[in-house]
């Protein structure tokens, strides 16, 4: 199923308001689906493009970008041909090595992943693979916190659009690695939780080439008068399946060429 360029959804604004309230409250909201099943992904991004505004408007700022749905496992499970994306703020980024506190969120998950940072402004339409890798300056291994605004997990596609496509927060450290360096398809993971590990990964199960999902995010940007700027962050999506996350766990992604990044689970950061 491919995006649909119209939205339909009513009240878009009403809907993005009981997200902002969930994400304030940690309190979760049932599916937009559940009452209105025909939601598209159009109308998600509707829903998405009532809500950053009152997230900035917080003092927050847009730092980069999270891709979903890169992997073809992931892509027939939704139901789609195509990735999804929403933007990453500020106030979600935490240091590699440092504590990630339960109490920010409502039901997290931990997906590894390679994140770009940009060098240079990149603009669709037309982005090919090539002009994605003259625009990125490093890689850096990483981790995504996704979380649900949506009891349950029990998303369709219009929800987690809406919900910044699940996007709670990112662990990432300072250093990046030039993409000169190295293949991004060819890029190996290996994810250990209290030293277990716990799953494997490589960088062509996010779209075949991680740099791939950059040339896409520009094109879909650009359709929305939008770019990818020097010095925003792109989050090009799991490498394996997502890791439900305890207080006392300890995460540790060693990754080929762009070393490790990990994080502590705790209760709060206040306890």
């Amino acid at each position: 199923m491919a995006e649909q360029s119209t939205a339909t959804v009513v009240d878009p604004q009403g809907k993005a308001k009981a997200l902002y309230e969930a994400r304030r409250t940690r309190r979760p909201i049932a599916p937009f689906t559940d009452t209105e099943p025909h939601l598209t992904m159009a109308d998600g991004y509707a829903i998405q493009a009532e809500l950053v505004p009152m997230l900035l408007a917080d003092g927050d700022e847009i730092v980069g970008y999270k891709v979903g749905l890169t992997s073809l496992a992931m892509q027939r499970l939704i139901g789609v041909d195509s990735p999804d994306f929403g933007p990453v703020l500020a106030s979600t980024r935490y240091a590699n090595g440092g504590d990630v506190p339960m109490d920010r969120f409502i039901s997290p998950k931990m997906e590894a992943e390679i994140t770009y940072v940009m060098g240079e402004r990149l603009q669709g339409p037309g982005v090919t693979l090539e002009d994605a890798r003259r625009a990125v300056s490093g890689a850096a291994a990483s981790m995504e916190i996704v979380d649900s605004r949506v009891a349950d997990w029990r998303v369709k596609l219009a929800d987690t659009v809406a919900d910044l496509a699940s996007n709670g927060a990112m662990v990432i450290p300072d250093e990046f690695v030039p993409v000169d360096a190295f293949d991004s398809r060819l890029v190996g993971m290996v994810l250990s939780r209290n030293g277990e590990v716990i799953d494997t990964g490589a960088g062509a199960a996010a779209l075949g080439d991680p740099l791939e999902v950059v040339a896409w995010l520009a094109n879909v940007l650009g359709e929305r008068g939008l770019a990818l700027e020097p010095g925003h962050l792109v989050m090009t999506g799991a490498l394996h399946a997502a890791v439900p996350l305890a207080a006392g766990d300890h995460f540790l992604a060693e990754f080929d060429r762009l070393g490790s990044v990990t994080l502590n689970v705790v209760d709060s950061l206040g306890g």
